[in-house]
């Protein structure tokens, strides 16, 4: 088993509970990154390295983003407006280079049948999301998972592909935008007291806008996101394949589903990522996540192009089989102040 990062320390927080102090059972709800984490590769540098700029040129592109020289949005216009190629014949090559989680499938199947939405959030766009999925799960698996990304305008004979954007801004797509407005509808739809639980699957810095609005953050082992959020002391759960997160997951039913009488349930994430969110606390999400990129955080770049995770400089690396490990270490170890400041 690899070894694992210590996942910060987690204070224990009360569930919300109604007017006579019984715990509010909660709604999962599940939001995941697209390429790099369902799929281990990225659909659009495919289609750029074959069909339009080419690796070379698409490299330098990325770079451009990464120091701020450019926007995320202008340059992945010029990648998009590089190819000329049908979308049929873009899609051939694709699906014969693409590598899916060896147990997603099985997670979403699990989601399907205990009632747990799942949505792919991407910077990407639909179309091609869409079509990836049709093809690797087949339509009507595909069709339970909602698609949060950038559409699109491609002419018939591939002469033109144009990003049609979610948001008048400098992503094009901001995932965090996105994720209030899914948020805010989940808890419009929520009923018989239940609040919904938003959790958040990603590989890569480009992924904390979204992730800083999720109640429970999946980050894949020894990538990028991993590495920030132990460098910013972020609580997160590391994952190696989907089959980590739907055990973890399964717990989280299982504590749902013991809970009784007005104590209150003890959970394992900060609701409302409330700590993320104080801004006044030293391990808040830094401001650069949310604006330009730069190069210290590639935040806005293709989730492929996430860094590989740095040998860390700590006193403690152990290996975590699941998160109860992680709770029982952080429950040892996690000063009063920091408990204190969650309670507040």
């Amino acid at each position: 088993m690899p070894a694992a990062i210590t996942p910060p320390a987690v204070p224990e927080i009360k569930a919300p509970v109604d007017s006579n102090g019984i715990p509010k059972k909660r709604k999962i709800i599940c939001f995941s990154d697209f390429d790099g984490t369902i799929f281990m590769q990225d659909t659009g540098h495919v289609l750029f390295d074959n069909f339009g700029c080419g690796e070379k040129q698409r490299e330098v592109l990325d770079e451009q983003i990464k120091t701020g020289e450019r926007s995320f949005r202008e340059v992945s216009e010029e990648m998009w407006g590089s190819l000329n190629v049908s979308f049929d014949d873009g899609f051939s090559i694709m699906k014969n280079k693409l590598d899916i989680d060896v147990d997603f499938q099985k997670f979403h199947q699990y989601c399907i049948d205990n009632d747990i939405p799942f949505n792919v959030i991407s910077a990407g766009l639909k179309p091609v999301l869409r079509k990836v999925l049709d093809t690797f799960l087949g339509e009507e698996e595909s069709s339970h998972i909602a698609i949060v990304a950038n559409d699109a305008k491609i002419t018939a004979d591939g002469s033109e592909w144009k990003p049609v954007w979610r948001h008048d801004n400098e992503l094009g797509h901001d995932k965090a935008i996105s994720m209030t407005e899914a948020r805010q509808q989940a808890e419009m739809e929520c009923e018989d007291g239940t609040i919904p639980l938003i959790v958040f699957i990603g590989d890569g810095v480009s992924d904390l806008p979204a992730a800083r609005e999720a109640d429970v953050l999946f980050a894949h082992r020894g990538l990028r996101l991993e590495e920030y959020c132990v460098e910013n002391n972020i609580s997160y759960i590391p994952y190696d394949t989907f089959a980590d997160i739907q055990r973890e997951i399964q717990k989280l039913k299982d504590e749902d589903d013991k809970a009784t009488g007005g104590k209150g349930m003890p959970v394992r994430f900060n609701p409302r990522a409330n700590m993320w969110r104080r801004v006044s606390s030293k391990t808040a999400v830094p401001r650069l996540v949310l604006l330009s990129p730069t190069r210290e955080a590639d935040a806005f770049v293709w989730p492929e192009a996430a860094l590989p995770l740095k040998t860390p400089t700590m006193e403690k690396v152990v290996e975590l089989s699941s998160l109860d490990e992680a709770v029982a270490e952080a429950d040892a170890t996690a000063p009063k102040a920091a408990v204190a400041s969650v309670a507040a």
